[in-house]
């Protein structure tokens, strides 16, 4: 398994409003005007699961499989080419401010790990610059 790993992000808020927020794939109804179309289609959420199409990977669905009150979100891709896990990591700084990291592993072999690693690194990095910018409230 190749591990993937985002910079620490700091939020500027609660962790428990943070924690409800992330574990509740619904809420990205308020953020899915930020998701760049001409690289996702398709896409799709529920409280459990959201799915998309990723040109040129295809349709990939995420569902949580883990939700450890205040601490992580656990993900696992299906439809995927490649086995696909995802979690985010959450430890409360103070009060008003938490701390954020994002791990992905996968299965890449060693033909194609140079060549997708980096893509990889860069999406996970862009994603977790995305979660820390919302808004909680």
């Amino acid at each position: 398994m190749t591990e993937f790993k985002s910079p620490i992000r700091t939020i500027p808020h609660n962790n428990e409003l943070v924690f409800n927020f992330l574990s509740d794939l619904s809420n990205l109804e308020k953020v899915k005007d930020r998701i760049p179309e001409d690289k996702v289609k398709g896409f799709a959420f529920d409280r459990d699961s959201c799915s998309m199409e990723i040109s040129p990977v295809g349709k990939v669905v995420f569902s949580v499989v883990n939700r450890e009150p205040n601490k992580t979100v656990k993900f696992e891709a299906s439809n995927s080419v490649v086995p696909l896990n995802l979690w985010i990591q959450l430890k409360p700084v103070n009060e008003e401010t938490t701390a954020m990291k994002l791990t992905l592993r996968t299965d890449l072999n060693p033909f194609i790990k140079p060549i997708f690693s980096k893509p990889i690194q860069e999406a996970l990095d862009k994603v977790s610059d995305l979660i820390a910018s919302l808004s909680y409230q």
